[in-house]
Formats: C-alpha cells, sequence, structure tokens
C-alpha cells in the first residue's frame, strides 16, 4: 500500500470515528431535550465528557444568572490571593454583630453566632461553599477587594464570558441586581475544567486538594444534580438559586455546575442553568436531576 493511500484510509477511519461518537454524544442530547421538551422554563446545559472529547450544549452561550454559584468563583480568587502569600488559610477574621447579614439572608454562620466572632479564612470559604453562606461570602469578598475583583481574576485565568458586579447583600437589594451577575452555561464548564485539570497551576497544590474538598462536601442542592444519581458516587458541586418572585411566581436562577465522578475513575463536567420558569421549586431541581442522571447513565455505559 502506497503512502497516499494509506493515508486516505487513515483519514477515513478518523472520519468514521469523529461521527460514531458524533451519534453517540447525540443520543444524550436527545434525551436531554425529551427531559425538557414540556417544561416552561429556559434551560442552559453544557457537558464536557469522555477526557474533553464530547462537548454538548444547549443554550450554552446564553447569559444566566448565577446566585450563589459564583462562591465557588470567589473561593477560587481568594485561594490565589493565598497562593501569592498576601493572605494565609489559617488567617483568623474577625467578624463583628454588625456585619452579620439579616435574617432573610441565608447565612449558617450568622445562625450559630449570632453575636459575630473570629474565624479562619479556611472556615469562611468551608461556609461560603459547603453551605452557600452569604455573611461569609460578602466578608470573603471584602479580603481581597471587590466583586469586579474575582471576576478580574476569573478572566486573567482564561474565561471571558462572566460578569461579577454585586456581592450578596447588593445582588439581593433589588430583583433586576442578580442579572449583573452571570456566566454562560459553557463558561461554567470551562471553568469547572480549568481548575480541575490545573494544568497553568492556577492553584498550588494545598489550595486545589482543598477547594475540591470543600465542593465535594456541598451540603446545599443535594435534590439536582446528586439526586438521582448513586449515593456511593463522588460529585463536586456548586449550587445557586433565587427563590420564587412572589409577583410573578417566576424563578429566575435554579443552577447547578459540577464534576461528576464515574465507578471507573472517568468524570464529566456539568452545567445547568434553570432561569424564567414557570414550574416550582421541586419540578426545577428534578430538571437538573434527571439531565445529570441521564448524562450518568450515558457515559458509565459508553465506558464499559
Amino acid at each position: 500500500m502506497n503512502k497516499l493511500l494509506q493515508l486516505t484510509v487513515l483519514i477515513l477511519l478518523l472520519g468514521t470515528s469523529c461521527k460514531a461518537q458524533s451519534n453517540k454524544i447525540d443520543l444524550l442530547r436527545n434525551k436531554i431535550e425529551q427531559i425538557l421538551s414540556k417544561k416552561n422554563a429556559v434551560v442552559g446545559v453544557s457537558i464536557i465528557g469522555n477526557n474533553g472529547k464530547d462537548t454538548l450544549s444547549l443554550n450554552g452561550e446564553r447569559r444566566f444568572p448565577m446566585q450563589s454559584v459564583f462562591k465557588f468563583h470567589i473561593a477560587l480568587a481568594v485561594l490565589s490571593e493565598i497562593d501569592k502569600g498576601k493572605l494565609s488559610i489559617d488567617q483568623k477574621i474577625e467578624i463583628g454583630k454588625d456585619e452579620l447579614l439579616p435574617k432573610d439572608f441565608w447565612s449558617p454562620l450568622r445562625d450559630e453566632n449570632p453575636n459575630g466572632g473570629t474565624f479562619t479564612i479556611e472556615r469562611l470559604i468551608q461556609y461560603s461553599v459547603s453551605h452557600s453562606d452569604n455573611t461569609a461570602c460578602d466578608v470573603l469578598i471584602r479580603l481581597i477587594g471587590t466583586p469586579k475583583t474575582v471576576e478580574e481574576y476569573i478572566k486573567k485565568s482564561g474565561v471571558n464570558d462572566i460578569q461579577i458586579t454585586f456581592n450578596e447583600e447588593e445582588m439581593q437589594k433589588k430583583l433586576e441586581n442578580m442579572f449583573q451577575n452571570w456566566t454562560t452555561p459553557k463558561a461554567a464548564s470551562q471553568t469547572l475544567k480549568l481548575f480541575y485539570e490545573n494544568k497553568s497551576n492556577l492553584l498550588s497544590k494545598n489550595s486545589y486538594d482543598f477547594f475540591w474538598k470543600t465542593n465535594i462536601e456541598t451540603t446545599t442542592a443535594l435534590s439536582r444534580i446528586r439526586g438521582l444519581l448513586p449515593k456511593e458516587i463522588i460529585v463536586a458541586h456548586k449550587s445557586g438559586s433565587s427563590g420564587t418572585n412572589k409577583e410573578t411566581g417566576i424563578m429566575d436562577a435554579v443552577n447547578n455546575i459540577g464534576i461528576v465522578f464515574l465507578p471507573d475513575g472517568e468524570y464529566f463536567y456539568i452545567s445547568v442553568f434553570v432561569t424564567k420558569s414557570h414550574e416550582n421549586a421541586k419540578t426545577n431541581d428534578r430538571i437538573i436531576a434527571d439531565i445529570a442522571k441521564a448524562t450518568y447513565d450515558f457515559y458509565n455505559s459508553t465506558t464499559k
């Protein structure tokens, strides 16, 4: 066989292989579209699997309000400052009673410490990420600057489709403010991949190990990505929620981004954002759970 013929055969084989893989991922896309077909909501999905070879998105470049998903990004920015030596993970931060957010803000830290207290940065990150604490979130932002400081750090790291304008207290003052803290599903998955692979050493080993352990220990929104998966499966994730608008009955943000680890050690990145939803809270959570389960089943079967 001459070299030209060998090259032609190789190209044909590669083309056939790529087409076969594309057809496989289309099965997952069809399943997700079926899940969404009768839902009165706008849903954005981004999935990266098969060692980065598979990418799937629906409304992947649409801007969605992040709500508490941005605490994932805030923790990364704070850990970057720790790695630079500007802060220390065991540095103690005093939080006065007047710095605790009011009762209508989600804050386990405030509920457990009604008079304030002294906390290490490590503990504040755990409160903010694992328990989605709003008081800890805003304290962490102040430690490194402003919400824009976080946005600039993420953009410098290589993710452009993101905007962070307000902290939690400011974001919840007006309904429209939440839409100034946005990202796209594709950018969310890109962020997950960028920092999990850590190829550019964006985080030190200590910060990296701590950060992902903290995401695995997340206690919020367990009925979303985690909802229908086997209990023993490891999931590192961060959620965000807006609650229901009392005037319109619409939910503007029901989100979850994360990494799901398969039994064989493989994993996939998944970001699901729900907005303009006329469905109830349970249904919105189930949308995310169904998409995550369909993705898990797809990769768990195709990797065997």
